[in-house]
């Protein structure tokens, strides 16, 4: 009774909330916001990415710091050169035109579209990219040694050609410059480095630009405030023309509301007043009466795109022998996983490090999984205990049980008691909480003395950074780009950039592999420098198909479902012409980030 009133009073609060937001009164006949209140079939409700009050939209602020749409790889307002299609694997038109048969291990090729403007009127030139790669806030350095410019003549103008040279004495990996090239946005040179050459970079960054900042994208931002903000479509935006046969988006603002959690966003999703959203719905399918969908209309429901893991501290005993870490990951239960943490958004796990996706599943080898694999689809409890039972007697592991069968502690092969070990993870995080509850409860059935162990974002984010944990919850490389599943196996198996416990680690952060210990296997980093620059697919086939063998082997972390990139849910009571899987003429993305924004010149009203 008391969950119901909880609703009752969100309803309600809700409901009050969109009587401010979209408000009674009309608007005037230009479009203007009249009286506070805009017109329903003008406005596109989407939320999901910004829960707090925004803060800076300045381009050049660290993207944990800017708020939507401006911080991450957002499009209304800044755009990057070229974007890419999770559906398919192709790379897209945006600023510029990616000139595939010109690049290679050398370089990266992209021709400004003479047609990129400004909202000021002035051109998008080669200035503006290489303020932003080589003289702007990020550091792409290792990654690219120089940008060569030259001029093109045809009949339409003169284009600008822009070489992005890979660097040779550092990354030497044109993976990760695609991916740059897709999740940079451009900002106006010549509104920055004015006002660097006289305040610096440091102090331009904090500034809020929030004032009629001049953007190149096809929203600018009309308002704000701590519960909402509001963009206003740019009809003279120079992609309407350039790429859209000169039709305008649909909507004429985009509104995200700011939301405390994700009951507020149900409910809005349930009632019609939100129209898309990226947050965690579960038990979608009952919603759908309400017109609330998503991709598939049946389990998975939704696109996999990510991996959420239990990265293991291998530097620690017994974490540190992989017996025991191949242990760990049979004791989980995982149609418990799907089912219950989950909603059933994910379809069933293979061992690996590898997505059964149309993207990554040709580098899936079905014989070496259950060869080299951990045994994840056992569904029967007793031979799940039995296994795992047997795999921890073979990795010297003596289980210790009070005389009520519960599990009092773990003692290794010399009779040593062992401390009981956690895993990390945020706290407030339903999905991750669900998922972390059932892992501890199979593996403490199984006789592993582990415990949940939630924190604030305070504590999460430097303890996986310095190694403070045992085992920590981690969603490696949570954006579907172009180096998938490269960058995947970088970030979790990566010797390059080894930090010890204490030093900080962008990659790596369960510490193994390190150089020059007993279990240092070479191959590992010899195949991650050597598939960047493999063209063909066959060897780079074979060369995946070994780091995943050695991934299976030592199981350096647990992956425990596969998610989506985004949650994408939509409700087609106000809008309609969402792209499905019947209707594919879009990523199953929000209309605000890479090749998702095309939704928005798509987008029809409901009649």
């Amino acid at each position: 009774m008391n969950s119901l009133k909880t609703i009752a009073k969100g309803t309600l609060a809700l409901s009050a909330c969109f009587s401010v937001l979209v408000g009674c009164g009309g608007a005037s006949a230009d479009g203007e916001i009249a009286n506070g209140a805009l017109l329903r079939q003008e406005t596109l409700y989407l939320s999901g990415q910004q829960n707090s009050a925004p803060g800076s939209f300045n381009p050049l602020a660290e993207s944990w710091a800017a708020s939507w749409p401006v911080g991450g790889r957002f499009n209304l307002m800044y755009e990057p050169l070229i974007t890419y299609n999770s559906l398919n694997g192709q790379i897209e038109d945006l600023l510029g035109h990616l000139v595939e048969e010109l690049s290679n291990n050398d370089s990266i090729v992209v021709d400004l579209n003479p047609a990129a403007k400004w909202s000021d009127g002035k051109p998008v030139t080669s200035n503006d990219v290489t303020f932003m790669f080589l003289r702007g806030s990020i550091n792409t350095a290792e990654q690219i040694s120089a940008i060569h410019v030259d001029t093109l003549k045809n009949d339409a103008g003169p284009v600008e050609r822009l070489s992005f040279m890979v660097n040779k004495q550092a990354r030497n990996n044109p993976l990760t410059v695609r991916d740059l090239l897709q999740a940079t946005r451009i900002a106006p040179a010549h509104v920055f480095e004015p006002m660097i050459k006289e305040k610096g970079l440091d102090e331009v960054k904090k500034m809020l630009m929030d004032q009629n900042p001049v953007v190149s994208g096809p929203y600018g931002l009309q308002s704000y405030n701590e519960s909402k903000i509001i963009l206003k479509r740019r009809d003279d935006y120079w992609g309407n023309a350039a790429l859209h046969n000169g039709q305008l988006p649909a909507p004429k603002y985009i509104v995200h509301p700011i939301y405390k959690n994700n009951e507020h966003n149900t409910i809005a999703m349930r009632e019609g007043n939100l129209d898309a959203s990226q947050s965690f719905i579960p038990r979608i399918e009952r919603k759908a009466g309400a017109g609330v969908h998503t991709w598939w209309n049946e389990p998975p429901y939704f696109r996999p795109g990510a991996m959420p893991m239990l990265v293991i501290n291998t530097t620690k005993e017994p974490l540190n022998d992989k017996r025991f870490r191949r242990a760990l990951a049979t004791a989980i239960d995982y149609t418990a996983l799907r089912q219950f943490a989950v909603s059933n958004y994910t379809s069933s796990l293979k061992p690996g490090l590898i997505m059964p996706t149309d993207l990554e599943g040709k580098y899936i080898v079905d014989e070496d999984l259950s060869t080299y694999g951990a045994n994840l689809s056992i569904t029967d409890d007793a031979e799940r205990l039995n296994v795992v039972k047997q795999m921890l007697s073979e990795a010297g592991i003596k289980s210790v049980f009070n005389e009520d069968g519960s599990l009092n502690h773990m003692e290794n092969a010399k009779g040593e008691r062992l401390p009981t070990l956690s895993i990390t993870s945020p706290a407030g995080w339903t999905d991750w909480e669900a998922m972390v509850t059932i892992a501890v409860d199979g593996m403490r059935k199984a006789g592993i003395d582990i415990r949940e162990g939630f924190v604030d974002g305070g504590q999460y984010w430097p303890a996986m950074g310095l190694g403070n944990f045992d085992l920590v919850m981690h969603k490696p490389v949570a954006d579907v780009t172009p180096s998938l599943p490269w960058s995947r196996f970088n970030e979790i198996m990566s010797s390059r950039d080894w930090q010890p416990l204490g030093g900080w680690a962008g990659v790596n952060i369960g510490r193994y592999n390190k150089p020059g210990s007993p279990e240092y296997r070479p191959e590992v980093d010899q195949l991650l420098s050597a598939i960047p620059l493999m063209t063909d697919s066959s060897e780079i086939a074979k060369a995946y198909r070994e780091l995943n063998k050695i991934f299976m082997e030592d199981q350096p972390s647990i992956p425990l479902v596969y998610l989506p990139e985004q949650f994408y849910e939509f409700s087609d009571r106000v809008w309609t012409n969402w792209p499905t899987a019947e209707n594919p003429y879009a990523p199953a993305q929000l209309p605000w980030v890479a090749s998702g924004t095309k939704i928005l010149w798509n987008l029809k009203l409901a009649k």
